[in-house]
């Protein structure tokens, strides 16, 4: 099959790949993978990569070897949002392509961080655009230990309003353990960005696509077959 070319976070891993003075190998595993995917061949999820379109577009800001993981969800934002950007974070300095895309007066940033932790008045709930902007939502991609310390400690983001989000229902996914339920994981914080935008048909997508990602992941790593025929699956058709 013939696959589009490189997204943003394809491309940040690949930069941080070449920074690497060793060889990074994911916890636990040394199968071999599928480049596009990241799933091993024989589980490859490639096929069912759902084609939609947003209005809305997506900044992740990305933890140090975030995008090296290949449990990794911002990259599955990539392949479902046209509009997706990534960056890597780092303490000390900032990407200056970054701070051109939150300045840029097509979008409308929103910081999408728990309202708990941030002065009331930064806080929103909902997407209210200005006339001629789109939304652009910045999520920081990492654990949810080192998602705080980056929220402390980037000061080029403290202008922006604050999304604070409110999960109807537990986290879905299955492939990292999180203390607390509510704790979402990033595909699943833009699935709900996209629907609050209006972006319905890309926040199901991208709900849709985490699911069979993480029923890929896990049905290869225990070698168990695939029901390709399911629901989900055939959602999944309905999307390219």
């Amino acid at each position: 099959m013939t696959h589009p070319a490189p997204h943003a976070v394809a491309r940040l891993r690949t930069e941080r790949l070449a920074r690497s003075l060793k060889p990074f190998v994911a916890r636990g595993s040394r199968a071999e993978r599928c480049p596009h995917c990241r799933v091993q061949p024989t589980h490859c999820l490639c096929a069912w990569r759902p084609q939609v379109e947003a209005n809305a577009a997506m900044c992740l800001v990305m933890h140090d070897i975030e995008a090296l993981k290949p449990s990794n969800t911002g990259w599955l934002i990539a392949d479902v949002v046209p509009e997706t950007h990534a960056f890597g974070w780092t303490r000390t300095a900032v990407d200056p392509a970054l701070l051109e895309l939150l300045a840029d007066p097509q979008w409308q940033p929103y910081l999408v961080f728990p309202g708990e932790y941030v002065a009331p008045q930064r806080v929103v709930e909902e997407v209210t655009l200005a006339p001629g902007k789109r939304p652009l939502f910045v999520l920081l991609d990492a654990t949810w230990t080192e998602a705080r310390k980056m929220f402390r400690k980037s000061p080029y983001l403290d202008a922006l309003p604050v999304l604070s989000l409110t999960p109807a229902q537990l986290s879905r996914y299955r492939l990292r353990r999180s203390t607390r339920g509510e704790h979402l994981c990033t595909a699943e914080v833009a699935a709900m960005c996209l629907e609050l935008a209006g972006d319905l048909r890309a926040g199901e997508a991208l709900d849709d696509y985490l699911d069979a990602f993480s029923q890929h992941y896990l049905a290869a790593k225990r070698r168990l077959p695939l029901d390709l025929n399911d629901d989900l699956h055939l959602r999944l058709q309905s999307y390219r």
